[in-house]
């Protein structure tokens, strides 16, 4: 596939663009609900499915499908990622406006360090094509380790993350706005939102370590990698506020993405020396897959409606008091006018 350097800035332009324009459209801090997620979900997909149709258009049906695959990879993956946000986002005791700042940043940083473990993924295959058997032998161990845990759940309670953060950087017990950093009496401190922000990253690490390889597994090409990655990333926030109540139901989908794992490592490894799968069979198994897996989840719990993630008795954050908030000072100031961090 030869890509030309203006492609990779056309595309890097376009997703500057559109981050520009969410945040924007969300400047000021309020609760984001169900239809105005569904609306800005819809945007995202028409925009991912869009590119797929242009590289199908301009590469060819085989280029096509396989950004297909891998970005229906990305995105079922997202979905076990959002519900990991909401144990977060409620264990936290975040308020609901300003979740979309925290996972605005959370986004932009996973599509910097997911282009970087990219680059690194594709370095390493073509230099080292041994590391493909690696890939494989993982996503096989992934998806059953998957498959035996999947009744169980992230416990926010015990992050190690968040205890070596709380040791070394200095920060309040209390949420104050929107704000990452304030300063008070001259040092400065951080907010309990910069702390859920380093978790939210921290997760999507441990989550890219496992999509990276499995998109790998359906295409060697690092443009369709990385769009895949970036177009269905791009989504995430607005999916997060329109499934982040409806965790309960989809009873049965990490039972999909387990097998969607083991498929794609046994893909990987077959094409290595033995047999190359079609992709566009490959495609049609992934589907196939979650497909079921989301009609069974559905199926399994029809009735029920939305419900909340249960918030513990008692969070290890709150709200700062007005006293609290008069009390600090932004950390940066412009022109005369604060600055928000």
């Amino acid at each position: 596939m030869d890509v030309p350097l203006w492609l990779w800035i056309a595309v890097l332009g376009v997703i500057v663009a559109m981050l520009a324009v969410d945040l924007f459209a969300h400047r000021r801090a309020h609760v984001i609900g169900v239809r105005e997620a569904a609306v800005w979900s819809a945007v995202w997909v028409l925009l991912g499915v869009g590119f797929g149709a242009w590289v199908w258009v301009t590469y060819g049906a085989e280029l096509g499908q396989q950004y297909y695959a891998g970005y229906l990879i990305e995105k079922s993956l997202a979905v076990d990622n959002v519900f990991v946000w909401a144990i977060i986002f409620t264990f936290f005791a975040v308020p609901r406006e300003y979740q979309h700042r925290v996972l605005f940043y959370g986004v932009l940083g996973a599509l910097v360090l997911r282009g970087a473990f990219i680059a690194g993924g594709a370095a390493l295959i073509a230099n080292f094509g041994w590391v493909l058997y690696l890939f494989a032998a993982f996503l096989l161990v992934t998806g059953y380790r998957m498959l035996r845990q999947r009744d169980e759940h992230v416990d926010p309670s015990t992050s190690r993350t968040l205890r070596l953060f709380r040791r070394l950087v200095p920060m309040t017990d209390a949420y104050h706005g929107q704000r990452f950093l304030v300063r008070r009496g001259g040092a400065v401190l951080a907010t309990p939102l910069l702390a859920v922000l380093v978790l939210v990253e921290v997760t999507d690490v441990v989550f890219a370590v496992d999509s990276i390889p499995a998109i790998f597994a359906v295409t060697d090409e690092p443009f369709l990698v990385f769009t895949a990655n970036a177009f269905a990333i791009l989504g995430l926030r607005a999916m997060y506020f329109l499934l982040a109540d409806l965790i309960h139901r989809f009873v049965y989908l990490k039972t999909g993405l387990a097998l969607v794992l083991v498929w794609v490592g046994i893909k990987m490894a077959l094409k290595i020396d033995v047999y190359y799968v079609p992709t566009t069979v490959s495609l049609a198994v992934i589907a196939t897959i979650l497909g079921v897996s989301v009609w069974a989840s559905l199926r399994a719990t029809r009735g029920q409606g939305r419900r909340a993630v249960e918030a513990p008795a008692d969070p290890p954050f709150r709200r700062a008091t007005e006293e609290e908030l008069a009390s600090v000072q932004p950390v940066f100031r412009r022109a005369g006018r604060h600055v928000e961090t």
